[in-house]
């Protein structure tokens, strides 16, 4: 099995990223959908969150107001630690669940936004670091995402520089063009992770 951290920052094109590479033959294990399944009701992280943050990041259907809570963590940098700690140990227990479940031959490929900033690169045989200038990715959280600009800077402030994921990756992918050449650049990456995998 080979793992491999995957990441980037908001708007660099990591999502589609991934969806490549789960076409090529990748196992995916995504942390962003396994931190929403661990805050879903009825689930203890979810009673941890609302006792750190109160009732009132729940939305009218008793979910989490994702919006909500972002808008407060991504202001205050104490209380983005405070969500993180509650939610990074029960997403890492599923990670690894369902890492445990994946064949032996595997490339398994663990889609991790904050690698980065909370020190994981060493968990994973390599990381692959989606770039993209930081120009592009205010301009697609902007334009798709519909996100204002001033919400986009705070998201990509609250993350690592562009040159911090830079210095912890062993294969870089550019997606800072249009996404027609990003097909054959994730190709070559899964062809180079297959080539590891087949001979670890």
């Amino acid at each position: 099995m080979l793992k491999v951290g995957l990441t980037g920052g908001i708007g660099a094109g990591k999502s589609e990223v991934s969806r490549l590479l789960v076409a090529s033959g990748a196992v995916l294990i995504d942390a962003d959908k396994i931190a929403r399944e661990v805050v879903e009701p009825g689930t203890a992280g979810l009673a941890k969150v609302l006792e750190a943050f109160g009732e009132e990041i729940l939305a009218p259907d008793g979910t989490l107001d994702r919006p909500k809570l972002g808008s407060i963590v991504f202001a205050d940098p104490e209380k983005l630690t405070a969500l993180n700690a509650i939610v990074h140990p029960l997403v890492g227990a599923r990670s690894a669940e369902l890492e445990e479940a994946a064949p032996e031959d595997a490339v398994v490929i663990h889609d991790v936004p904050l690698l980065a900033e909370n020190g994981l690169a060493r968990l994973y045989d390599l990381v692959v670091v989606v770039d993209a200038r930081p120009e592009t990715q205010l301009d697609r959280l902007v334009r798709l995402r519909g996100m204002s600009e001033e919400d986009a800077r705070a998201r990509m402030a609250a993350q690592a520089t562009r040159e911090k994921r830079l210095e912890i990756a062993d294969l870089v992918i550019d997606n800072d063009g249009p996404l027609e050449g990003l097909e054959q650049r994730v190709g070559d990456v899964w062809a180079d992770l297959a080539r590891r995998a087949r001979a670890a």
